[in-house]
């Protein structure tokens, strides 16, 4: 099972930028469950993930497969990142933007890291049956 960091946790974020690629291909899955932990903030910022696949390594696909939208405040933050109908995708790598505005000191400043779990076949599976049961009332 993947478990991996595409940002390794407690790196601190200045700037936009990307993270290192990681392979998949060998992931028995291809859904995960990408978390972004956000450890510290100055207030009057924004983060914004993504994350971008590639069949090489090296050429990244235009369109992000998933995206954090943007988020202001310290936690934690899950989503689902479904990749059954892109088989050609072997590495995915993050992507972030960043913003400040206000009074003050302009620089930005965030503490993040950026998990990414394979969701095992069962797991999902107990998943959608939980859900279905959530949805009919049963």
């Amino acid at each position: 099972m993947l478990d991996a960091y595409l940002v390794p946790e407690n790196t601190v974020i200045t700037a936009k930028g990307d993270g290192q690629p990681l392979a998949i291909e060998h992931a028995a899955s291809r859904v995960f469950l990408l978390t972004l932990s956000i450890i510290s903030v100055v207030e009057q910022e924004s983060i914004e993930v993504s994350v971008f696949t590639s069949a090489d390594g090296t050429t990244w696909d235009a369109k992000p497969v998933a995206t954090l939208p943007q988020k202001f405040y310290v936690g934690e933050y899950p989503v689902l990142v479904d990749l059954t109908a892109t088989p050609e995708a072997k590495f995915v790598r993050a992507h972030w933007e960043v913003s400040r505005w206000g009074r003050g000191a302009t620089g930005v400043h965030f503490e993040i890291g950026l998990r990414l779990r394979e969701v095992s076949a069962e797991d999902l599976h107990e998943a959608q049956v939980e859900a279905q049961m959530h949805r009919t009332g049963s």
